[in-house]
């Protein structure tokens, strides 16, 4: 991990550019963090508009995250920003704009297509990203997940254990795999959906809440489209972090 810039905000979170390779990122960390008193952690899953684009969003909500006394980090997804395109993505995302445009379905293989590779070459990055990070000394768990390809978030909150609860966007296309890795998600999720979210199946989201495999996880459904997201919905996320993230008793539970 490198970084590149530096920079305290207003309200004194101080946030920091990095690369990770190739991978560029942005961390967060509240004045409370130190060596001596090192903070948890909360990574913010993008959606797949690029860093740039999405940064007021992840900012609001890094800035939020460090008024709760968390650290908080993104980096930008495989395909945006500025990142290489694959051709296999470019085609995909052809495809299912015509697909959208002529008012037809969207089928399982375009989905595989979309969100498959996206899953497989981003959570390995996600993975060495907490690798460089917890070995910061400001840093020190434990490790929350928030928002992003909801598929990303499912993948991670089965394959790595150093995450101790999730707060997932709904709303993203989900392949038919990722339903049966749902059943093997067993950390506590609080899941987020937009009932009129244009574009997107409501009842496949409701669907993959159903497969989760959790015994807590709860379902915070609001009226309104994708972007509409009400205040008290993120202030209620805000509270799932703190009651999984900071009470010490919780972290051995709140594990697989």
């Amino acid at each position: 991990m490198h970084f590149t810039s530096e920079q305290r905000l207003d309200d004194g979170v101080v946030e920091r550019a990095f690369t990770l390779g190739d991978i560029p990122g942005i961390l967060w960390t509240p004045v409370s963090a130190s060596a001596a008193a090192p903070t948890p952690l909360i990574l913010l899953g993008p959606p797949p508009l690029g860093l740039r684009k999405a940064y007021p969003r992840l900012a609001a909500r890094a800035r939020h995250a460090a008024a709760d006394g968390f650290a908080a980090a993104t980096i930008e997804l495989p395909g945006s920003g500025d990142r290489p395109r694959r051709p296999a993505d470019e085609q995909a995302r052809a495809e299912l704009r015509r697909t959208l445009e002529a008012g037809e379905p969207v089928g399982d293989e375009l989905i595989d297509a979309l969100i498959l590779p996206l899953v497989d070459q981003a959570v390995p990055e996600w993975q060495a990203a907490l690798d460089a990070l917890l070995a910061l000394p400001e840093i020190g768990g434990p490790v929350g997940y928030s928002g992003g390809v909801i598929s990303i978030g499912t993948r991670l909150a089965v394959v790595e254990p150093r995450i101790s609860a999730a707060v997932l966007f709904a709303g993203s296309f989900v392949p038919r795999a990722l339903f049966e890795e749902a059943r093997q998600v067993t950390i506590p999720l609080h899941v987020l959906l937009q009932w009129d979210d244009e574009g997107n199946d409501r009842q496949a989201a409701l669907d993959l809440f159903d497969a989760f495999g959790s015994t807590e996880k709860a379902l915070h459904a609001n009226m309104g489209g994708h972007t509409g997201v009400p205040q008290f919905a993120g202030e209620a996320a805000a509270q799932f972090f703190t009651r999984h993230l900071k009470t010490s008793d919780r972290r051995a539970t709140s594990r697989r």
